[in-house]
C-alpha cells in the first residue's frame, strides 16, 4: 500500500488525535524503521518511549510466536505458567515485588490512585505541575496540562492539587493546609515537560515528608522504568523506596501491557474484587515481558544507558545550550524550535521527539544503540544545525 493511501485511510477513518508525522512506517528492525516507500530512518524515537531493546528484537518475537501456538489467552482466573515467571522475573528485578499487571500505563495509574484511596480512606492527591500522567479520567485528572483536563472538569475527581516539581516546600504547603491528602504522584523526570529533573535531595525529602503525614509516594516510571534510565527504577539513583511504582512503555517491547508494583503493605490490603483487568496478564503480553527481561537483564543493557547519554551529549556539544535527562530519556535544549528540528532532521533520515518546551527536543534512542548509530545521529544533528545557521 502506498504511504498517500495508508494516510488518507487513517485520516478518513480514525478519529484525530496526535499530529502525526507525514509517515507511514511499515517495517522496524533494531534501531532503525522503514516506510512504505523504502526510505530508511534511524529512530531515536521509539514510538514514544516504547522500544528499548529496539524494533521487532528477536528474543521477544521468538518468545511470542512459541506463545501463540501454545495459549493466546486466558483471564487471571486461571493460573498460568508465563504469568508466574513474568511476575517472578519482575519481581525479583523490581524494588517492590508485588505485581498487578494491566494493558496500558493509564490503567496502572488508575489502580495505583483507587488502592492509595482505599488504603489511607481519604481522597485528595498531590501531583506536580507540568506532570502528565494519562488520558483516562483518574490519570487525566492528576495531569497538569490544563487544556487536557478542562473539557472534563465537571466529572474529574476532585481533591487534586499541584504542587511545583523539584520544590518541597510546595508540597509540604499543600499538605499542612489540607489533612485529606493520601497519596504523591509524580515523573521521577517529567518527560513530556521537556526532559525536567529535580535532585536526589527532593525525593528523600518526599519520602519524608510522605512518612510524616502517613501520606503514600507513587512514582510513575512509565518513561523512566525497565532500565531505560540506568537502573530498573529510577528510584534506586535517589535512595529512596516509593510505595508503588507504575511501569509500562518499555515493558513489553511493543506489545501493550502495563504493571503497578506494590510494597508488600498495601498488597496485603487488597481484596478479592477490589481490582481486575480481563486481558491484563495476557499470555502474548507476558512472553514479551519475560523476554525483555531477560534481554536487559542477561545482556547487561541497564549498564549501557548511562555511556550512551554521555556519547550523545559529547558528540552533539558543539551544537546545543543543554543537554540533559539520565540514560536513554534525553533532553536537548537548543537555540531553534523543535516545529524546525524535527522535520530537518527528518529529512536527515532520523526520528526524534519534541516536548511541551518548544526548544527541547527529546531523545529516547534503545538501549542496544551503538557508536555507530550515535555518529550516524550526531552527523545529521550537526547538519541541520549548521544549516539553520548558515
Amino acid at each position: 500500500m502506498k504511504t498517500q493511501t495508508i494516510l488518507r485511510n487513517e485520516d478518513t477513518f480514525l478519529i484525530p488525535t496526535y499530529k502525526k508525522m507525514p509517515l507511514a512506517l511499515v517495517r522496524g528492525r533494531g534501531c532503525y524503521v522503514w516506510d512504505a516507500d523504502g526510505n530508511r530512518y534511524l529512530d531515536f524515537y521509539g514510538g514514544h518511549c516504547v522500544t528499548a531493546l529496539g524494533h521487532c528484537p528477536a528474543p521477544v518475537v521468538d518468545a511470542i510466536q512459541k506463545q501463540s501456538e501454545r495459549l493466546l489467552f486466558y483471564s487471571n482466573v486461571v493460573y498460568n505458567d508465563t504469568r508466574a515467571h513474568a511476575a517472578r522475573l519482575l519481581a525479583e528485578m523490581a524494588p517492590l515485588h508485588r505485581i498487578f499487571f494491566c494493558n496500558s500505563g493509564t490503567e496502572a495509574i488508575e489502580t495505583a490512585l483507587k488502592i492509595a484511596r482505599k488504603s489511607t480512606g481519604r481522597n485528595g492527591i498531590i501531583s506536580t505541575k507540568n506532570g502528565f500522567h494519562g488520558r483516562t479520567l483518574g490519570s487525566l485528572a492528576a495531569t497538569w496540562n490544563p487544556s487536557y483536563r478542562k473539557p472534563f472538569k465537571d466529572v474529574l475527581a476532585s481533591a487534586h492539587y499541584f504542587a511545583e516539581f523539584g520544590d518541597l516546600e510546595s508540597v509540604e504547603s499543600i499538605l499542612s493546609r489540607n489533612e485529606g491528602i493520601a497519596a504523591i504522584l509524580l515523573e521521577p523526570i517529567q518527560s513530556i515537560a521537556g526532559i525536567v529533573e529535580a535532585s536526589s535531595d527532593y525525593f528523600q525529602g518526599l519520602r519524608e515528608l510522605c512518612n510524616r503525614h502517613d501520606v503514600l509516594l507513587i512514582f510513575d516510571e512509565i518513561q523512566t522504568g525497565v532500565g531505560r534510565t540506568g537502573t530498573f527504577s529510577i528510584s534506586e539513583q535517589f535512595g529512596v523506596t516509593p510505595d508503588m511504582i507504575t511501569l509500562a512503555k518499555s515493558l513489553g517491547s511493543g506489545i501493550p501491557v502495563g504493571a503497578l508494583l506494590l510494597s508488600d503493605r498495601l498488597s496485603d490490603e487488597v481484596q478479592y474484587g477490589d481490582q481486575g483487568s480481563t486481558f491484563g496478564g495476557g499470555m502474548i503480553a507476558m512472553s514479551a515481558v519475560i523476554a525483555t527481561l531477560e534481554s536487559i537483564q542477561n545482556d547487561g543493557l541497564m549498564e549501557r544507558a548511562s555511556e550512551i547519554f554521555d556519547a550523545i551529549a559529547t558528540a552533539i556539544k558543539p551544537y546545543v545550550i543543554e543537554v540533559r535527562g539520565h540514560g536513554c530519556l534525553i533532553g536537548v535544549r537548543t537555540e531553534l524550535s523543535t516545529s524546525d528540528i524535527l522535520p530537518a532532521l527528518r529529512k536527515n533520515g532520523v526520528l526524534a521527539g519534541g516536548s511541551a518546551d518548544a526548544n527541547v527536543m527529546r531523545l529516547m534512542p534503545p538501549l542496544i544503540t551503538s557508536a555507530e548509530h550515535i555518529s550516524e545521529f550526531a552527523e545529521a544533528f550537526k547538519d541541520v544545525m549548521v544549516h539553520a545557521h548558515a
